[in-house]
């Protein structure tokens, strides 16, 4: 099995090292956490791997279900971690200032561990240089988040888990007082909320995207903008405009082709 190393390990309750298994204990999980913060905090995105040696009544043929699960899911074997790391095009940072320039608010909407979306949201320029979000605010002062000011904090990384104790409310909140703004470990239903939190607001709000997963953000935005490479049939379809190059800084070039020719920005 593979995903995200913190539900991997959760079902782990051993480990492997030079083939052979071992009780998983506590050196163990913070060796686990000490390499997944350091590779995050690089900014790549890190897949959790593990196993289970099945039965036989689990022999070739069974049906596997994944919604009603009718399979082992604790006490498998953690064997590892592995990161990748996908490297934003050179032009994506220079795009990101003619975005501010223009008044367009870019805010990241990602799967990844809030420490990886963090590193890749600082390297493309999505959070600005020397901008600090209330947990470096805390621990450069050695005080608790909940001690440090929200007017002080000018970026934020929202964890999915903690969008999901939000109302409405409180995510607008989250819109409106913050101007660098990421959003980690987000599933795909939250990413529709998160459109319309935006459009409750006022905003004219344009979603990319290129899962299945994706087209009801996309099909909600005032302008949906799927991939033209990576994109599935499904996202395309929702989308409103579809990106031929894949490319983030084509978008901001159709921005500025249309304001040239009279057109809405």
């Amino acid at each position: 099995m593979k995903g995200m190393p913190e539900r991997i390990l959760e079902l782990c309750s051993t480990y492997l090292l030079k083939g052979q298994e071992y009780p998983m204990d506590d050196e163990r999980k913070e060796a686990f956490q000490n390499a997944y913060l350091e590779l995050g905090g690089l900014g790549e995105r890190v897949l959790g791997f593990c196993f289970l040696s099945l039965p036989i009544t689990y022999s070739k043929g069974f049906k596997f279900n994944t919604e009603e699960i009718n399979f082992p899911v604790d006490n498998h074997c953690f064997v590892g971690l592995i990161s990748m790391i996908d490297p934003p095009r050179a032009a994506v940072p220079d795009t990101m200032g003619k975005c501010r320039s223009a008044g367009i608010k870019v805010i990241m909407v990602t799967g990844d561990h809030p420490i990886t979306a963090k590193a890749i949201a600082k390297g493309v320029g999505i959070i600005s240089e020397g901008t600090e979000i209330a947990e470096d605010i805390a621990a450069r002062l050695k005080i608790p988040v909940s001690q440090v000011s929200a007017r002080a904090v000018k970026a934020i990384v929202v964890h999915g888990s903690d969008l999901k104790n939000r109302n409405s409310g409180q995510l607008d909140e989250i819109l409106q007082n913050h101007t660098e703004i990421v959003f980690a470990r987000t599933s795909h239903q939250q990413k529709l909320i998160i459109v319309e939190g935006c459009q409750r607001l006022g905003a004219i709000v344009a979603v990319t995207g290129d899962g299945v997963n994706d087209s009801p953000a996309l099909k909600k935005a005032d302008i949906g903008i799927a991939m033209g490479i990576a994109g599935s049939d499904v996202s395309k379809q929702a989308a409103d405009m579809i990106l031929l190059d894949d490319n983030f800084a084509s978008i901001v070039t159709g921005v500025e082709e249309g304001e040239e020719a009279g057109c809405p920005g």
